[in-house]
């Protein structure tokens, strides 16, 4: 599972670790329903986010069966994240899904890369992303799946991420 605030690498890293693996990798749901939607997002499409996400996951989880892995770019603490940095609140199925579901591993991409312009994208300056990894950094210490902090230039990103993924191997 690939989390961390916006513009830092988890598409890319959930390909590249694709193609290393020879595996499958589950886009983020959030942007192929944020490029169809007109206008800006409310705090309902939120929750119609995370359920597509997770409907999503779970049609590249059936496809995965008999690759080696599946890496996912986003999950439920993406969403828990999202919710209470933009609104405030968080609808509680999010935090359910979030107690319900199980991964091996989570790499939390780090804010190190540069910030890249796109219409998605909401927080350019580097006091807000650091503001958003150290959350996402409270959230992972504070539950119990092991995670590794995902910095450094594109290709160290891939090696750490590699390195940890061929560590749970054995």
């Amino acid at each position: 599972m690939v989390i961390g605030p916006e513009s830092t690498g988890k598409s890319t890293l959930c390909y590249q670790l694709a193609e290393h693996f020879k595996s499958l990798w589950a886009p983020e749901f959030a942007r192929q329903y944020l490029e169809k939607k007109p206008g800006s997002y409310q705090y309902d499409d939120l929750l119609t986010i995370a359920k597509g996400q997770l409907r999503l996951e779970d049609e590249y989880v059936i496809n995965s069966v008999g690759q080696s892995f599946l890496f996912i770019d986003t999950d439920m603490h993406v969403m828990q994240v999202w919710s209470e940095f933009a609104f405030g609140k968080c609808d509680n199925w999010i935090l359910q899904q979030i107690a319900g579901r199980q991964y091996d591993l989570y790499m939390l991409c780090n804010t190190d890369l540069p910030w890249i312009l796109d219409e998605l994208r909401e927080y350019p300056d580097a006091a807000t992303r650091n503001k958003l990894y150290r959350y996402y950094k409270e959230q992972m210490l504070n539950q119990g799946t092991p995670w590794i902090d995902i910095s450094g230039n594109y290709e160290h990103r891939l090696q750490l991420a590699i390195d940890a993924v061929e560590k749970m191997l054995y």
